[in-house]
């Protein structure tokens, strides 16, 4: 697979200031289709809302993250359609993001999406996976090939943060390259109460072979 172009476009800002923004062409590349043996990644759309609001009323599904659950279908898919556009309101980040689905089952069963700053660093990798699927290493292989695709399309730098205590989700990281680097307290909200986070980042140096 070859690296998507990396188009960017110079925007106005107040009193005469610059900066740079995402083309729609990168936006789009980046977010395409990725293949596993038994998963199929594919760019998520607002139509994939009708398929995963029954499970996303799943209490266990929020245990660890502080994702709101959605309260309407129509909110939702509004929602995830708005995401279909790849870019940061700005245009100034990259937001790709993926439904995870099983070969299989033919059913979605998670969700990935990172954020992508103008220096191609991942600010942000989440993900989430419903309840059913937790435990048979889905999330850790499509973690892994997410990853893996990031890379190899000039990505040098992953953050990931987990609510502290997470510890099925550490090992997903850990197994996708990522290592431990600090606590952030007070990081998040969780069912109303103040949570620390840990960070985990992934770095690629420029000279390293591009993963296959």
């Amino acid at each position: 697979m070859t690296p998507c172009a990396t188009h960017r476009i110079v925007t106005n800002l107040k009193k005469g200031q610059l900066r740079m923004a995402w083309s729609n062409e990168t936006a789009q590349s980046l977010c395409c289709a990725i293949e596993t043996p038994r998963l199929q990644i594919r760019p998520l759309t607002g139509s994939h809302a009708d398929l995963v609001f029954a499970p996303m009323q799943d209490d266990a599904l929020y245990e660890w993250i502080s994702m709101e659950k959605p309260a309407q279908l129509e909110t939702l898919r509004a929602h995830w359609t708005r995401r279909e556009r790849r870019l940061s309101p700005d245009a100034s980040e990259l937001w790709p993001s993926w439904v995870v689905i099983s070969r299989q089952q033919g059913a979605i069963i998670g969700e990935l999406d990172a954020a992508i700053d103008e220096s191609m660093a991942c600010i942000n990798f989440g993900y989430f996976f419903f309840p059913p699927f937790w435990g048979k290493g889905f999330a850790t292989e499509a973690v892994q090939a997410a990853v893996k695709h990031l890379l190899r399309q000039g990505t040098t730098r992953l953050i990931a943060t987990v609510t502290a205590g997470n510890t099925a989700s550490t090992r997903v990281l850990q197994k996708a390259g990522f290592s431990f680097s600090r606590v952030i307290p007070d990081n998040d909200i969780l069912r109303g109460n103040l949570v620390d986070d840990e960070e985990y980042v992934l770095s690629q140096s420029p000279n390293s072979p591009s993963p296959q």
